[in-house]
């Protein structure tokens, strides 16, 4: 697959993760540099196609997007100080993990300097890289995100959330949430279901096909939120405690541990301890907001 407008990309920073973007920009095309703290981590790619860059400033000089993604805030920051002048009028994408408010930093230092910024997360690991199902966040100027996008898109599914810097670190802090607690979840089902000798192959096909349903519940309770009406239609507190007592009850006879459905049965006597017991679950998502 190759793109009709190729860009001038550099990837600084040939981790796991940097290796495999640099992967997908070439498979779609685009010129790209390619730099490492160790030279030997960029052979495959050049054999591949990209140019190796011999020092950062080699690396942007020639590149329109500078794709970072080395260990944190911090050391992106530290990449690009001394080649300030060559980065001006370019734009910087940022794919590194971190808080809001370093987010929010090095777009600040960006663009007291005269740099294009983007800052970005990768939600999807490294294996489906390059595929429509891989998502990755933006967050930054509109018309930088805008101008820059079908490169992006040679990743997966670029998605725009909004002006402000630091909302793709809070999407990937939240999403990550989610992630490990749908794993937790999975991991005590896959656990209780195997003392009964039930392979966990077994247990998630059953438990993809159930996805949609659970799909369906995060766009309705969202809705209920916003709107702060919660409905009971899914089922009030007191049902969902009463549920999560079986579970417990049933997981504790099995001999496994607890602590993965004992957090939301604790959010749930929060519910019932405030009177709000024959509210509709999603009041829990309050509980969780306000503390109590």
């Amino acid at each position: 697959m190759t793109t009709a407008h190729p860009t001038s990309l550099a990837v600084l920073g040939l981790g796991q993760l940097g290796a495999t973007l640099a992967r997908a920009f070439l498979d779609n095309g685009h010129d790209l540099a390619v730099w490492n703290r160790t030279p030997a981590k960029a052979d495959a790619l050049v054999e591949r196609g990209a140019r190796r860059a011999e020092s950062v400033a080699d690396a942007v000089r020639t590149a329109d997007l500078i794709i970072t993604v080395v260990s944190d805030y911090a050391a992106a920051e530290q990449l690009l100080e001394p080649v300030v002048d060559d980065l001006r009028g370019k734009t910087i994408v940022n794919l590194i993990s971190g808080t809001p408010e370093q987010a929010r930093a090095l777009a600040a230092w960006s663009g007291e300097r005269g740099i294009g910024y983007l800052d970005g997360a990768a939600m999807s690991g490294t294996t489906v890289v390059g595929k429509p199902e891989a998502l990755f966040i933006f967050s930054g100027p509109e018309e930088s995100f805008a101008a820059h996008r079908p490169a992006l898109s040679a990743l997966g599914n670029a998605v725009y959330l909004g002006a402000d810097p630091g909302l793709a670190a809070m999407y990937d802090t939240a999403l990550f949430g989610l992630i490990w607690g749908s794993l937790s979840g999975f991991y005590h089902g896959a656990a209780l279901l195997g003392t009964e000798q039930v392979a966990a192959k077994t247990f998630a096909e059953v438990a993809v096909g159930h996805l949609s349903f659970i799909a369906r519940l995060f766009a309705e309770h969202a809705s209920q939120l916003d709107r702060g009406e919660l409905s009971d239609a899914d089922g009030t507190v007191k049902v969902h405690a009463d549920a999560v007592h079986h579970l417990l009850e049933t997981s504790r006879r099995q001999g496994i541990d607890t602590a993965v459905p004992e957090l939301f049965a604790q959010l749930l006597r929060r519910g019932i301890d405030s009177g709000r017991g024959g509210s509709g679950v999603a009041v829990v998502a309050e509980s969780i907001r306000n503390g109590v």
